[in-house]
C-alpha cells in the first residue's frame, strides 16, 4: 500500500503513522514517502539527483502498489498530492480521505464521483476504508 497525501515538507501532521497503527497486525507492506532525512535545500530539478530518486521512488511506489490510500490535511496545499490524484485516479486502487477545510475539497469530489473512488470525509471512515479493502484482498 501506499501512503500518498500531505506531507507538506513536515509540516503536515503524521497522519502516516497514524494510519499504519491503525492496520494492526494486518501483513501489509507499506510505501511511506515521508522521510526523515528529506532535506529541503535539494532543487527542485531532474538534475539534482536526490531529489529525482525520491520522486522516481514515489512514482515507481504507486504504480506498484495494490492499494494507494490518500489523505488531505485541511491546513495543506498538498499539490504533488493532487498530481498523485490525477496519475492514479483511473486506476481502481484509490481510497481518498479529504475532510471539510480542503482548499481544494470540491474538485477531489468531482474526480472520486467521476472515477467511481471511495472517498471518506473524515479520519474514521477513511481508515474502516482502507481497512475494508485491506481486508478483502
Amino acid at each position: 500500500m501506499f501512503l500518498a497525501g500531505s506531507i507538506e515538507m513536515g509540516m503536515a501532521v503524521d497522519w502516516q503513522s497514524e494510519l499504519v497503527a491503525a492496520l494492526g497486525t494486518r501483513d501489509v507492506t507499506i510505501l511511506n514517502p515521508r522521510r526523515a532525512d528529506w532535506d529541503s535545500s535539494w532543487r527542485q530539478s531532474i538534475d539534482e539527483p536526490q531529489f529525482r530518486e525520491q520522486v522516481e521512488w514515489e512514482l515507481d511506489g504507486l504504480e506498484r502498489a495494490d492499494l494507494v490510500a490518500m489523505w488531505f490535511v485541511p491546513d495543506t496545499k498538498a499539490p504533488i498530492t493532487l498530481l498523485e490524484l490525477g496519475l492514479t485516479a483511473r486506476a481502481d486502487k484509490l481510497v481518498v480521505g479529504c475532510p471539510d477545510g480542503f482548499w481544494r475539497k470540491g474538485n477531489i469530489e468531482v474526480v472520486c464521483s467521476r472515477f467511481g473512488i471511495p472517498l471518506a470525509s473524515d479520519w474514521a471512515a477513511f481508515v474502516a476504508v482502507v481497512c475494508a479493502k485491506l481486508d478483502a484482498a
